[in-house]
């Protein structure tokens, strides 16, 4: 769903060459599971998701909203501009993060790298993997780095699909201001049902769930693992 972080090029969750875009509504069981660590952590979480290609590359953006009892108290985004390389599978990378709470603003974090995509065949499953230089706005010392990986696997005829991010990144402890490596991966899995028989091919829900794994992330110096119960709309 979220972190100070990701590209999740959660890319090419379709054909080559098909827009994707898709709405998708997480229940988050992090704070029953880690009550005292997490006791404000939010239940539910939006995410809208686009990935367009063109001609030049690709763009890519996700916005995660974060609700509470009396509404939305967080809101965070990042955006992506891929641009292709020759006919190489390598493309330049430059990306934007940064959000707000209702407490607080994210610092702006800027990053611009190098993007290696493989696709099979019948694009059933690839990946991508991008290094990046990060630069971390309004730190001491700004300058970073970010390791990002993304899979996509269709399985059982395109049933279900089993997609996600990792990002292994540089950033700076929030109280102490000390260097510190947060890793964070989010693998998802979902039942897409209207490849089932009997079910409207345009009946575009999925059902499914996300795991957050995190270490130095949810909760510093420690490892977190915060599962969902999920539903997807995809247009």
């Amino acid at each position: 769903m979220r972190h100070l972080y990701r590209i999740a090029l959660v890319l090419l969750l379709t054909t080559l060459g098909a827009q994707a875009q898709n709405i998708q509504l997480h229940y988050d069981l992090g704070k029953q599971l880690y009550s005292k660590e997490q006791a404000t952590r939010p239940v539910l979480t939006s995410t809208v998701e686009l990935f367009r290609p063109d001609s030049w590359g690709n763009t890519f953006f996700f916005v995660d909203m974060n609700y509470t009892q009396e509404g939305v108290n967080s809101a965070y985004w990042e955006i992506a501009r891929e641009f292709n390389l020759a006919k190489t599978p390598l493309a330049l990378h430059l990306e934007y993060n940064g959000g707000l709470s209702n407490q607080f603003s994210f610092n702006n974090a800027y990053l611009a790298g190098l993007t290696y995509a493989w696709n099979q065949s019948d694009y059933q499953a690839g990946f991508t993997f991008t290094p990046m230089y990060k630069y971390l706005a309004r730190q001491e010392r700004p300058h970073s780095f970010q390791l990002t990986s993304t899979w996509y696997l269709h399985l059982a005829g395109g049933k279900l699909s089993f997609t996600g991010f990792a990002d292994l990144w540089g950033d700076r402890h929030l109280v102490t201001g000390k260097n510190a490596l947060v890793f964070l991966t989010e693998p998802q899995l979902w039942v897409n049902l209207n490849k089932f028989a009997g079910v409207d091919p345009k009946f575009n829900l999925s059902v499914g769930t996300e795991w957050e794994i995190s270490h130095n992330f949810a909760v510093l110096d420690k490892t977190i693992i915060n599962p969902t119960l999920a539903l997807k709309w995809t247009f």
